[in-house]
This record gives structure tokens, C-alpha cells and sequence, in this order.
């Protein structure tokens, strides 16, 4: 595969960035959906089937548990899948990026090597993401548009954090300088990408309740987080590279250059 040779555009474009995620989903169908799969798909259909065996017929109701060490059990067990659940999807984003940066140079990405990437940034990435979340619930708590904004300010700290090794304060100001004047573009497009997801979540929601729900609920649930979770991370990903070919010109050889 010959190295991708863009010119530079003259503003982020929400149809360039989904032409280019779907791209390279297209390119790296496997490994994509296999790093979704092991970081987000099984995780969530893991737990799921774990909760329909605490009561496959009602949902969960801690009154239903004759002994007070049964619930705090459960809510543990909860508590524990949340965090694990989050710190992969920290794990999915890191590696997506460098697959991502990789076939858009015209390489051929690979699994192991995209793991790799993630686990090295695994604790920077977990900071910037307290820190992003930390803000953003402020602003929401004060007034929703300026956690909105800052969501949107910081949206792209994670991709400059594994391609530039900022650290996480200077990738965080690095995002602020790259999706300046370009946040109702991002804002656009993360819109559009929750709205396909939510079409998706109720089409084949429908579907699995024409099953009875249970465990053909559960796998869709998996299927549905796997794919939203992955087309997500790599329009971020691309998004950071569109920022940078528009506010610098930068080729994407130039950026394989910083993350080889």
C-alpha cells in the first residue's frame, strides 16, 4: 500500500473525515473489529450474561436478596466492570490511533503492535481522560454549553497525546490549539456519529426483542457497543489528523515521522 498523499484542506470537513474513517475501517476490517471486539465487545457481553444470571426473568432489585452481603456484592461487582470497562476503552481509543496514523501512511497496521502503543500510553491517557471529565461535568453542572465546549476543546487530546508525546497538560493545550475554530465542525460530526449509533442501538434492539431479549439481547448489546465504540474512535483519530493538515499543512508521512 503506497503512502496516502493529501493536500491541505482549506477547513475541517465533516464528509472528508467520515470518508476517511469508514476508509480505513474498510482497509483493516479485521483488526479493527477485533481490538472493538476484545476491548469493548466481549467486556460488555461478559457482564451482561453475568447480570442475566443474578435474575433472568426481572431486572435487578437488591430486595430480592435475602442476605445484605449478596447486594454489596453485586454493586461491587458493578463497580469493578464500570472501571475495567473504562480503562479498555482508554486502551481501544490508544490503539485505534495508532492504527489509524499507520494505515493512512499507507502501512499495514498490526495488532500487536497497536496493543502495545496502548499499554505504553495507558496511564497518561487515564489522566487526561479524569482531567477531561473532571471539566467537562463542571461546566455541565454550571450550564450545559460550556461543558459542550469543553468536551469539544479537549476532544483530540488523546490522539496528540500517542502521536506527539506531549504529556497530558501539553496534549490537552495542544487540542485547544488544534480544534480552535473548527469545534462546530467536531460538534456536527460527534453529533451525526451518536445519532447512526442510536438508530443502530433501537434497529437492532427491535430486533433482539422479537427473540425474548436474554442472551440474544445481551450479544446485540456487545455488537452494538463493539461497533459504536470502534467508529468513534477512529473519527477522533482522523479528526486529529484533519486538524493538523488544515491549521499546519502537515502530511500524514510527517506524522508517521513523530510516531514511528
Amino acid at each position: 500500500m503506497s503512502s496516502v498523499t493529501l493536500e491541505r484542506p482549506d477547513k475541517f470537513r465533516i464528509g472528508r473525515v467520515f470518508n476517511d474513517s469508514f476508509a480505513v475501517i474498510s482497509r483493516n476490517a479485521v483488526l479493527c473489529l477485533g481490538l472493538a471486539a476484545l476491548f469493548s465487545g466481549l467486556p460488555t457481553l461478559v457482564f451482561q450474561l453475568w447480570a442475566l444470571r443474578q435474575d433472568p426473568a426481572v431486572p435487578f432489585d437488591p430486595s430480592t436478596f435475602g442476605e445484605q452481603n449478596l447486594v454489596f456484592g453485586y454493586t461491587a461487582v458493578t463497580m469493578g466492570a464500570g472501571l475495567v470497562s473504562y480503562i479498555l476503552s482508554l486502551l481501544l481509543q490508544s490503539s485505534l490511533v495508532r492504527a489509524t496514523i499507520e494505515d493512512l501512511n499507507g502501512k499495514q497496521p498490526s495488532f500487536g503492535d497497536c496493543i502495545a502503543k496502548a499499554v505504553s500510553f495507558l496511564l497518561p491517557t487515564f489522566a487526561i481522560a479524569l482531567l477531561v471529565g473532571l471539566g467537562v461535568g463542571l461546566g455541565f453542572m454550571l450550564l450545559i454549553v460550556p461543558g459542550i465546549m469543553l468536551a469539544l476543546r479537549w476532544s483530540v487530546a488523546v490522539p496528540a497525546l500517542v502521536q506527539e508525546r506531549l504529556g497530558v497538560f501539553g496534549s490537552m493545550a495542544r487540542s485547544r490549539d488544534l480544534t480552535k475554530g473548527s469545534r462546530w465542525a467536531l460538534f456536527g460530526l460527534f453529533i451525526i456519529l451518536i445519532i447512526i449509533a442510536i438508530a443502530i442501538e433501537l434497529a437492532l434492539g427491535t430486533v433482539a426483542a422479537l427473540f425474548g431479549g436474554g442472551i440474544v439481547g445481551a450479544v446485540v448489546d456487545a455488537l452494538v457497543t463493539s461497533v459504536t465504540s470502534m467508529v468513534m474512535s477512529i473519527a477522533t483519530a482522523v479528526s486529529y489528523v484533519e486538524l493538523r493538515q488544515v491549521r499546519e499543512g502537515t502530511s500524514v508521512d510527517e506524522l508517521a515521522e513523530i510516531f514511528s
